[in-house]
């Protein structure tokens, strides 16, 4: 069993800078496949970023080159950098975490934490 708690989320306007952070409690975080997901109002939720137990990133297109996942094994937290955000990056960002890689499908995640809202004012 593992547990996830994300922070860092809050109220900014467009162009600046969020670092959502989630910490994960429980079975050994090293192996773990960990992802950011996010669901806007109305929409599905949908896949931002990866990262494998082995280092290897996986992003959105349209993230690309703005996102940026990585962790930090010693303390049992990745984290999702945020640059340049636009008022359509508002959503709930929600971490998840599987066994073995990474997917950027969200129901191929067993663990998942309860969300923190980014909203970005125009």
């Amino acid at each position: 069993q593992v547990q996830l708690v994300e922070s860092g989320g809050g109220l900014v306007q467009a162009g600046d800078s969020l670092r959502l952070s989630c910490a994960a409690s429980g079975r050994t975080f090293v192996n773990y496949a960990m992802g950011w997901f996010r669901r806007a109002p109305g929409k599905e939720r949908e896949f931002v970023a990866a990262l494998s137990w082995i280092d290897i990133k996986y992003y959105v297109d349209s993230m690309k080159g703005r996102f940026t996942i990585s962790r930090d094994n010693a303390k049992n937290t990745v984290y999702l950098q945020m640059n340049s955000l636009k008022p359509e990056d508002t959503a709930v960002y929600y971490c998840a975490a599987r066994d073995y890689n990474p997917t950027k499908s969200w129901n191929d995640y067993r663990y998942w934490g309860q969300g923190t809202q980014v909203t970005v004012s125009s």
